[in-house]
Formats: C-alpha cells, structure tokens, sequence
C-alpha cells in the first residue's frame, strides 16, 4: 500500500475508534498520534531501501516483534502521562499499517511476501507489486485502483470532520 493511502487508513480506523466509543469527530492531538502510529513503519524502513541499504522496503518497522513493543511503550507512557486516547490513537494508526499491508498478498496468493511480519526471525523477499484484483469490462483493475478509493473516502471524511490535526501543525510553524 502506498504511504500516503496508510495515513488514509489510519484516519478512518481512528474515526470509526472515536465514533464507536466518544461518539464524535477525533481531537486535534489524538488524530497526530494516530497519524504518526501510521507512518512510522514507512519512516523507518522505506529510506533505507530508498538508499539501497536493504533489498525490501518492510523491515524492522512492519515487525510486530518491533511493532507491538513500540505499540505497547508509546501506550505506557501515554497512560503515564494522562493522554490513554493518544497511546490507543497511536496503535490504532501502527496496527492499521500493519493489517492493511496484509490482504494484497492474501488476495494474490503472495503468502511468502507476509515474512515482513515476523522479519528477522522470518525472510522478506522482494515486494512483487501492484497486485491484479480483476478485469472489469476489460479494464485491468489493480489494487492501486482500491487504494485511490481508500485515499480520497480518508481525506474526504477528514475534511468533513473539520480536518483535525492542521491547527497544533499551524501553532507549531507560527511560534
């Protein structure tokens, strides 16, 4: 899944989280950390592929060896602090990531390709791609074509919901 369809995901997770329990939008702080749950596994393995360092781009941070400790040590110390909804929006967006990288390989029958899931104990092989989903009145649709849908479904529910998250970002550039 693109980077950018994640933070899609992880907003919808956490507003399907919000409405279930609060009943309302998410807040402006909680909708960053889940933000930030659900870029972190693509802000730690995709420069080191990018700089030829490693052969794949899901390593350390799509590991739910590593994910889960992170998942849990950002929940404690958001408990520890008060702010529970910000450790909860945190794993939230993490485990969004991590779930929705799962289901193309499912589909595709790649089932090699989930070794990023437990690396290094087990081996990730070479990402194959773009995965066919079917031919619709002759037209090959991929699952980029899903993630288009995903990505625009993220930002216009954002965008209904006030786009909470954008003013901490606008206090923090004004200072």
């Amino acid at each position: 899944m693109q980077p950018v369809v994640h933070l899609a995901v992880g907003y919808l997770c956490w507003a399907g989280y919000t409405r279930a329990t609060r009943g309302g939008a998410p807040t402006e702080e909680a909708t960053l950390a889940a933000l930030a749950g659900a870029a972190l596994p693509d802000l730690l393995d995709k420069p080191p592929w990018l700089a030829g360092v490693v052969d794949v781009g899901r390593t350390l941070g799509h590991s739910l060896l590593f994910a889960i400790p992170v998942v849990l040590g950002v929940w404690w110390l958001a408990r520890a602090r008060g702010r529970t909804a910000l450790g909860i929006a945190f794993a939230v967006g993490s485990l969004s990531h991590l779930a929705t990288d799962v289901p193309w390989h499912v589909v595709s029958g790649d089932l090699e390709e989930l070794g990023f899931l437990l690396w290094p104990v087990t081996p990730m092989p070479a990402y194959s791609g773009t995965k066919p989903l079917g031919t619709v009145a002759g037209l090959e649709i991929t699952t980029l074509w899903l993630e288009a849908v995903i990505l625009v479904a993220g930002v216009a529910l954002w965008w209904a919901d006030g786009r909470p998250g954008i003013e901490p970002i606008r206090r923090a550039i004004r200072r």
